[in-house]
Parts: structure tokens; C-alpha cells; sequence
């Protein structure tokens, strides 16, 4: 035992190797895109090098047909986007799927939340990505559900002053091109495109044989003008939760669907980190908006 002050010279130099070892280590190794998978230092790292650049991948929990999993959406634009930061480096918020859904409050596995809190835990996420350094965010959308919901977010980040800019990219679609599709109808939800994706992003969780068991077909209930909004259109059409023929999907489709879907995310974190004049603007609005008189053009 050390009864005084002073340390072993022995003991300093083996601290001295492993410190250095557990630095070198750290410095080799690539950190991870994985906002969980972080330690607290390496996360100050990772701030850094995203250039304070981070996604939020935006999924559900909904039915999708009789043969894609409840959690398809967020399977997918998780899968999209870890892929896309591979590629250009930007932190990847955990899984997130508080998202607008009431539409499949019919089948069973769907979480559905109130309006108020959808938004207000968005706010309060972003607000704290934001007071961890992230200044620049990037929402990935992977549901169709949410393409009112995230723009009218948006929007409403100019309510109040924020010293962060929120992006929105909007989810997965089909991109002309690529192997040629064997459904004709339309391929809203769970069709040949969603599955041929989930075929590539979670293969062992597509039960293709069961896609034909129900109907994905436009059931037309409700005849109205198409610049006429109702809520119920959705249930409407497609009270299976299903629209398009999943049966048909494969792989080379989803390849190439994914493929195109990565490259858009890789483009918008680069166009993100490269912005120097939104968040600029984003002040100078919020300035002016505090003495809307003294405004002139």
C-alpha cells in the first residue's frame, strides 16, 4: 500500500500506455452514426464532424397489408438513412415514430397519439437536438401519413425563435426508371414498391405469401371532387389498410428504390451542412416580425 502522495512510477507509466492505447483506439476507430451508440465525448466528436448536422427518421406503427411488419415505415427510412450516413457522416437520432396515423385506428398494432402531443414532442425533440449541437436537422420522412403533419411543422418553426433550422425530406416514392413494375393499380401502401423496399431492408420480415390474402384494391366509397379534402378519404378507399399487390414485389425494385431513396437523404445532408443562409434569414425574420411597422420593402 501507498501511504504518502507520491505514485509508483510503475503505476504512472502503465496509465501513461493504457490512456494512450484507449486514445489510439478511439482515433482509429469510426464513430458511430448512432446517437445512442455514442459515449458523451464522442458524441462533442460526432457533432463535430457532422458539421452539427443530424437526421430524424420519422417512421410509424401502423398495419401494413396481411405481409409487412407494423413497423415497416420506420424499418425503412431507418435502414435508408443508417446507409446515407455512411456515406456522408450526420448523427442519427434513435427510432422515432410519434407520428399522424389516426386513419388505422381500425387495425390492430397501430399507436395513434393526440395531434397536440405529436407535435409538441417533435418541438420539445428537435429543441433538445438543438441545445446538443445540433443546428442543422434533417427530418427523414418514412410516412405517407405524416406529409401534412411535418411541413405545417415546419412552417410553424416560424412562430418563435429558434437557433437551429429545421430540413424536411420527404419519404419514399418511386422514381422513374429501374426494373420494370408488375402491378398496374395504384401502389399507395404495402404494394410492390413498400415491399419490394422491405425485401432489401428487412427481407426476413416479409411474409410474401400472405400479400395476396386480402384486397388492396380502391374501394371508391366516397365521390368527390379531387381538389376536395375529407378525412375519411383514406379509410374510403382502402379500409384493409392496403393499397396496391405486395404479392408482385421484388428485390431488384426494392434495390433500386432504395438506391435512389439513399442518394436524395445523402443530397440533403449535404445540401444542409453547405447552407449558410437559412439560418441567417431564419434571424433576420424573427427580428423584423418583433416590429412588424418599422418593415419596408
Amino acid at each position: 500500500m501507498i501511504r504518502s502522495g507520491l505514485v509508483a512510477p510503475g503505476i504512472i507509466l502503465a496509465a501513461a500506455i493504457v490512456g494512450l492505447g484507449a486514445t489510439g483506439v478511439r482515433a482509429q476507430g469510426k464513430l458511430s452514426p448512432k446517437w445512442e451508440e455514442l459515449t458523451a465525448a464522442d458524441f462533442r466528436m460526432a457533432v463535430q464532424q457532422s458539421k452539427g448536422t443530424c437526421l430524424l427518421p420519422f417512421g410509424i406503427l401502423e398495419k401494413h397489408g396481411p405481409h409487412l411488419p407494423l413497423g415497416t415505415d420506420l424499418l425503412n427510412v431507418r435502414y435508408a438513412s443508417l446507409e446515407a450516413v455512411r456515406t456522408e457522416y450526420a448523427i442519427l437520432f434513435p427510432e422515432y415514430y410519434f407520428g399522424q396515423i389516426f386513419e388505422a385506428k381500425h387495425e390492430p398494432g397501430t399507436v395513434a397519439y393526440s395531434l397536440e402531443l405529436q407535435l409538441k414532442l417533435l418541438q420539445e425533440t428537435t429543441e433538445e437536438m438543438a441545445r446538443n449541437g445540433c443546428k442543422k436537422i434533417v427530418i427523414v420522412n418514412g410516412h405517407g401519413g405524416n406529409e401534412h403533419l411535418l411541413p405545417l411543422f415546419g412552417q410553424a418553426q416560424m412562430d418563435k425563435p429558434h437557433d437551429y433550422i429545421v430540413y424536411v425530406l420527404d419519404g419514399e416514392r418511386s422514381r422513374p426508371g429501374g426494373p420494370a413494375k408488375k402491378s398496374t393499380g395504384i401502389d399507395y401502401h404495402a404494394g410492390e414498391n413498400e415491399t419490394s423496399n422491405t425485401m432489401v431492408s428487412h427481407p426476413d420480415l416479409v411474409h410474401l405469401d400472405r400479400a395476396a390474402s386480402e384486397s388492396g384494391a380502391d374501394q371508391k366509397r366516397v365521390n368527390l371532387p379531387e381538389d376536395v379534402y375529407t378525412g375519411i378519404w383514406w379509410y374510403a378507399r382502402f379500409p384493409n389498410h392496403y393499397s396496391g399487390d405486395g404479392s408482385v414485389a421484388t428485390k431488384e425494385l426494392g434495390e433500386w428504390n432504395m438506391k435512389n431513396w439513399i442518394a436524395a437523404i445523402v443530397e440533403a445532408i449535404r445540401a444542409a451542412k453547405a447552407d449558410e443562409q437559412s439560418l441567417k434569414i431564419q434571424n433576420e425574420f424573427y427580428e423584423k416580425s418583433k416590429h412588424p411597422l418599422d418593415t419596408r420593402p
